[in-house]
C-alpha cells in the first residue's frame, strides 16, 4: 500500500516562498496531486504531475506562481510555492491518483497523506 507522507510547511510571510514535498517509501507509478483545505472550506485541487514529469495542471489561482516537480529516484513530489498570499494558508495534501492521468477530481486520488500546514502571515 502506498503511503504518502507531506513535508516543508511552515509560517512564512506574504510574497515568501516555501517548498513543500510528499515522499513515499516505494515508487510511485501514478500522477500525484496536490490538495489543500483552508479553513472551514473543503479540500479543493492545487496541481498534478504525471508520472513521467512531463505533464503538470494547475488551478487557476496559483497559476505562474506554484510549480510541481518530481524526482522518481527519491520517490518524492515537490510544490514549489512562491509569491505567497494569505488565502493560500491551508493545510497541503498530497494523494496518489488511482488512474494513468493528470486530473483535477479528488475522487480519483487515493493514498492521500495526513497533510502539513502551511500559514502565511500578512
Amino acid at each position: 500500500q502506498v503511503q504518502l507522507v507531506e513535508s516543508g510547511g511552515g509560517l512564512v510571510q506574504a510574497g515568501g516562498s516555501l517548498r513543500l514535498s510528499c515522499t513515499s517509501e516505494g515508487r510511485i507509478y501514478n500522477p500525484v496531486g496536490w490538495f489543500r483545505r483552508a479553513p472551514g472550506k473543503e479540500r479543493v485541487f492545487v496541481g498534478a504531475i504525471s508520472w513521467s514529469g512531463t505533464i503538470t495542471s494547475y488551478t487557476d489561482s496559483v497559476k505562474g506562481r506554484f510549480t510541481i516537480s518530481r524526482d522518481n529516484t527519491k520517490n518524492t513530489v515537490y510544490l514549489q510555492m512562491n509569491s505567497l498570499k494569505p488565502e493560500d494558508t491551508a493545510v497541503y495534501y498530497c494523494a496518489a491518483s488511482t488512474i494513468n492521468s493528470v486530473t483535477a477530481a479528488k475522487n480519483f486520488y487515493d493514498y492521500w497523506g495526513r497533510g502539513t500546514q502551511v500559514t502565511v502571515s500578512s
